[in-house]
């Protein structure tokens, strides 16, 4: 085809006006499943505290004469122990004429982008909650220390009771000389299986937990359902096709159910068993906006909170760890 001599085409066109849909698409997900299912709670310092205590296990020799003056032992106490507030945030500030231009997709660049920071703050928990680290007190030059930020100790930091770990790996928990949470040393990676989902269920039961969710990176959730026999088979719709069912939700173990829950900010080399009900997440500051006093052209906001992780006891979760 030929263009006819002398036409007007787009290409030298002017005055042309911009097509820019009133919209903006953001495909990163803000889902947080493990701040989601858990309890909430309060934390009334920087250092939180709370105590544990577990019933004597069953004594098959408690057969006493008839008659028998009393005895007395001295009973087990509870133990005390405790996690640290973290501090996190997220800056925003925007020109004065940044936020008066007229904008596709949003009417006030202040809003939208506070708007997107807090998603990003809860993304931020969610990943620091389930990461491996150590707590730490943190410090400042007023005590003549150093400026260190204060750490929470993440879930997987506590789990010492129900755990599978590779060759060489051992366990962190919280330290009471201390007062701190240690964090886990790595073992040598091995593969993700069933049997470990098996172990770990049967000494969380045994240990008097009730684990109902079972936590683990995108990856890992691909493996769960290739587990043999789990995820193999065709569901018959009549006179449409079948529906091949290759995922597994929910693992109906010897000791109760598990739900399959990927987690897509939840990236280590680990698998989650949790019990929701014996962990909570402690605010002492909840999420707030903070407005800073302006000092030029431009609108300062800071998105804050200020939280900790409250494990009620950590014998009722356990942890798959060292995955490859």
């Amino acid at each position: 085809m030929t263009q006819v001599a002398g036409t007007l085409d787009t290409y030298v066109q002017k005055g042309q006006r911009e097509d820019l849909q009133d919209a903006i698409y953001n495909i990163s997900k803000a889902d947080t499943p493990f701040i989601s299912n858990i309890g909430r709670g309060k934390a009334k310092a920087v250092k939180h505290e709370w105590q544990t205590d577990a019933l004597a296990p069953a004594d098959t020799t408690n057969a006493q004469l008839e008659g028998d003056e009393f005895s007395y032992t001295q009973r087990a106490g509870t133990i005390r122990v405790g996690n640290v507030c973290q501090i996190s945030r997220k800056p925003i500030i925007v020109s004065g004429t940044a936020e008066a231009v007229d904008k596709a997709g949003r009417k006030s660049e202040v809003k939208y982008q506070s708007l997107k920071a807090g998603k990003e703050l809860k993304k931020d928990e969610e990943a620091i909650l389930l990461s491996g680290q150590a707590s730490n007190a943190g410090g400042s030059t007023s005590n003549g220390g150093t400026n260190t930020p204060r750490k929470l100790g993440g879930f997987p930091s506590w789990l010492v009771t129900n755990v599978s770990r590779g060759a060489g790996g051992a366990n962190g928990g919280f330290n009471q000389g201390t007062g701190q949470v240690v964090a886990p040393t790595a073992g040598t990676a091995r593969a993700f299986a069933e049997s470990q989902v098996k172990d770990i269920q049967q000494s969380c039961y045994t240990a008097g937990g009730n684990p109902s969710m079972l936590m683990m990176p995108v990856a890992y959730k691909r493996q769960f359902s290739a587990f043999p026999g789990i995820a193999q088979q065709r569901r018959d719709t009549g006179n449409k096709a079948a529906t091949i069912v290759a995922a597994a939700d929910v693992y109906v173990g010897d000791f109760g159910p598990l739900s399959a829950v990927p987690n897509r900010q939840f990236v280590a080399n680990r698998v989650l068993m949790i019990d929701p009900s014996m962990v909570k997440l402690a605010w002492l500051r909840p999420m707030q906006v903070v407005k800073p006093a302006q000092t030029g052209d431009a609108t300062k906001r800071m998105l804050l909170t200020e939280y900790t992780l409250e494990v009620s006891n950590e014998a009722a979760h356990g942890t798959i760890e060292d995955l490859t």
